[in-house]
């Protein structure tokens, strides 16, 4: 859960105040850890999210290899394409492509 910067700037501010300590701060304000609050004192703001593009993957060639073998696993993928399974994973959902498989 990200929390907001002005719930992070009160909480900091609290500490300062009143001297409290990171695990005092932490329950005091329902923290789950007295990590979080003394991370928020080397960066306050939160981070953004990540969205990192396939590196090792063509993702064209992937879609070309679902659209060729519907019904393979994802080890197959991983083997006719190079790569392992979990880039596999990872690139058919940025691809939006979940498939179950029929019996």
């Amino acid at each position: 859960m990200t929390y907001s910067l002005d719930f992070r700037k009160k909480v900091l501010a609290v500490k300062e105040r009143e001297n409290l300590s990171f695990e005092q701060v932490a329950q005091r304000f329902d923290i789950g850890s007295k990590n979080t609050v003394f991370r928020w004192t080397k960066k306050l703001e939160p981070c953004a999210t990540r969205n990192k593009p396939a590196t090792k993957i063509d993702m064209d060639a992937l879609a070309e290899d679902v659209k060729n073998h519907p019904d393979a696993y994802q080890h197959e993928r991983a083997g006719r394409l190079g790569v392992c399974e979990s880039c596999v994973q990872a690139a058919l959902k940025r691809l939006k492509i979940s498939h179950k498989k029929k019996r």
